[in-house]
């Protein structure tokens, strides 16, 4: 398909239906019981988890999406919600098509998993309810386990305060028609900015900090209204992973300072508004978030949790807590599942989509201080034991995605960062933030002199897109000219800095 026509699809959806012929699957009746609503589809859609025949489909059903009570404008009824999917835009092939139901326990979300589909293929899909029908999805099924794939193209993103910028970064992803979108993290934050006027864009409808589950519901509806962040779930199938601001700054595995009821709120919120599997979905305040996806011979993508069973985080420069062996910020199931995971290599790129900074950033080059407790910096028996993890299990080309600092880093790892001529074993890219600000001075040189292995920083708003080859891996790091900016023709996208993995071969080179 031409990249323009389906680019028309996605950001159009279905806005001139009514003026066509709708499909006999379309005019069937919703549940009896339910009583009629406007419009329901003011989130978009999105689908997600992609596997070799399977695909989540998603959209949650919000006629007034802002409404401060978080239940988007639906009655408290069950709803039929029908959903089919295809081969073809115009959905002449369609392949598969069902119904299911949402409540409002759901906040009347929905995920659909079809099953028996082919692997490593594009479908598009669409849903309908009372009459309504949703805009059109583009997704793709991840190719078969041991599959030749002579490419991966998959855009990954982060930290997107409401307030403090323009989706311009969405923009740009929906323009790369990607096979994969990866969000890292702060999807949405918990209050509101503190920002002076001038560098807040647009406000929170609901002003108080989430607490709640109407709270968190609402702050997920008020995002999903952005046109450019719903072209940018209907471009292609999503991974997701939280960290922080989903429940509250900084949270960690004890109940300080997020609660369990607050936990279970954010969490539950986060699975109605992300398109996951079932098996995510939360029990109270735990949530089962780790897992791994493969595509074809070629990538394995591990998504790991590095908020919920992380040890309390420690504070001060000295190193003892850093280093102490009992610290974990994985929890131990999540390591020992990480580290088994490495026992196989069935792709040429292993990526792991985490939160938090992984290499060391060492501000004086003192061995005895340490800093940035909130990073792996801060567990760094947890770090020793991931890497020495994938180096002992002989994992050909390990890569760690990371979100969560609000600037664009590249970055070679090591074991011993203070020996800068031990051997790079994994390199890390680290994307800026979709709209948050980072107020923090650029490095000096003293500094870039302590830590070598750091190739790159830039402290401006955008994404990261790479491509992955069985030879190489390509990063190109998106920046966004002023996200302050609403029109597009001025806040404009380019590439700042593009750095190439060779397989095989350890460390970042600049393209």
């Amino acid at each position: 398909m031409p990249p323009m026509k389906r680019r028309a699809v996605l950001l159009g959806g279905l806005a001139t239906a009514g003026a066509a012929a709708l499909p006999s699957w379309a005019h069937a009746r919703t549940a009896a019981a339910a009583p009629a609503i406007r419009d329901p589809f003011q989130l978009g859609v999105a689908s997600g988890d992609p596997l070799a025949d399977s695909v989540v489909l998603w959209t949650r059903l919000a006629p007034a999406p802002l409404n401060a009570d978080g239940f988007g404008g639906m009655p408290d009824a069950t709803y039929d919600v029908e959903w089919e999917i295809a081969t073809d835009q115009a959905f002449s092939s369609v392949v598969q098509r069902g119904t299911t139901t949402t409540t409002r326990a759901l906040g009347h979300s929905v995920h659909v998993e079809p099953v028996g589909l082919a692997s490593g293929r594009e479908y598009f899909y669409r849903f309908r309810t009372g009459g309504h029908i949703s805009p059109v999805g583009r997704t793709l099924t991840a190719p078969a386990a041991g599959a030749s794939v002579s490419q991966l193209k998959y855009c990954f993103a982060s930290c997107q305060h409401w307030e403090e910028g323009w989706y311009h970064a969405h923009r740009g992803i929906a323009a790369d028609n990607p096979d994969l979108v990866l969000f890292l993290g702060d999807y949405i934050y918990e209050k509101p900015s503190g920002r002076d006027a001038a560098e807040k864009v647009r406000g929170v409808f609901y002003t108080d900090e989430t607490t709640t589950l109407a709270g968190y519901r609402a702050r997920y509806a008020q995002h999903r209204t952005d046109p450019n962040l719903q072209a940018s779930h209907a471009a292609a199938p999503w991974l997701v992973v939280f960290d922080d601001h989903e429940v509250e700054n900084n949270w960690n595995s004890s109940t300080s300072p997020a609660t369990a009821a607050r936990k279970a709120a954010g969490f539950q919120a986060f699975y109605e508004n992300m398109p996951v599997r079932s098996t995510v979905k939360p029990s109270g305040s735990a949530i089962k978030l780790y897992r791994n996806f493969l595509w074809g011979d070629l990538a394995r993508f591990h998504m790991l949790d590095t908020r919920q069973y992380r040890s309390v985080q420690t504070s001060g420069t000295t190193c003892t807590p850093y280093r102490d062996t009992s610290r974990t910020i994985t929890g131990a199931a999540q390591e020992q599942w990480l580290l088994k995971s490495f026992e196989s290599h069935p792709a040429t790129w292993d990526f792991l989509g985490q939160q938090v900074f992984f290499a060391q950033r060492d501000g004086d080059g003192d061995k005895a201080t340490c800093e940035s407790p909130d990073s792996w910096d801060g567990y760094q028996a947890s770090r020793d034991r991931i890497a020495k993890g994938w180096v002992d299990r002989r994992v050909p080309n390990p890569i760690v995605l990371t979100g969560d600092v609000h600037r664009h880093w590249a970055a070679d790892l090591r074991l011993d960062y203070y020996d800068h001529s031990d051997p790079i074993i994994g390199s890390e890219l680290v994307t800026t933030s979709v709209t948050s600000q980072n107020d923090s001075s650029a490095p000096s040189s003293a500094w870039r002199s302590n830590n070598p292995h750091i190739k790159y920083v830039q402290n401006k708003r955008g994404y990261v897109r790479v491509t992955a080859t069985p030879d190489r891996l390509t990063a190109d790091f998106r920046v966004v000219s002023n996200a302050l900016e609403i029109d597009p023709a001025k806040a404009l996208l380019s590439t700042d800095a593009s750095y190439v993995v060779e397989a095989g071969a350890k460390g970042l080179k600049r393209a």
